[in-house]
């Protein structure tokens, strides 16, 4: 099991970041939760196996179509147990 934060900058707000990443989230079986963030950047905590947190902090990196994704900040948690993915 594995963890981890993302925090993502640049043109990820009002364009479908959080539902297409909670969609993402929900077909690689990868618990957690995103959310708008007040500064501009969209935050998420991915939970699952090794390669599907790879795969979701990957997608991150490009987003859904109209995001400008300029930089991904990724942090290693410890897992909190997570079974589902919720937008916040």
């Amino acid at each position: 099991m594995t963890r981890r934060r993302v925090i993502v900058s640049g043109i990820v707000q009002g364009v479908g970041f959080r539902v297409s990443a909670a969609r993402a989230a929900r077909t690689r079986g990868v618990a957690g939760w995103v959310r708008n963030r007040g500064d501009g950047t969209v935050e998420a905590a991915f939970e699952g196996d090794d390669d599907g947190v790879a795969s979701l902090v990957d997608w991150c990196r490009r987003g859904p179509r109209g995001a400008v994704v300029d930089h991904v900040r990724v942090f290693d948690e410890e897992p909190e147990g997570l079974d589902s993915f919720d937008i916040r």
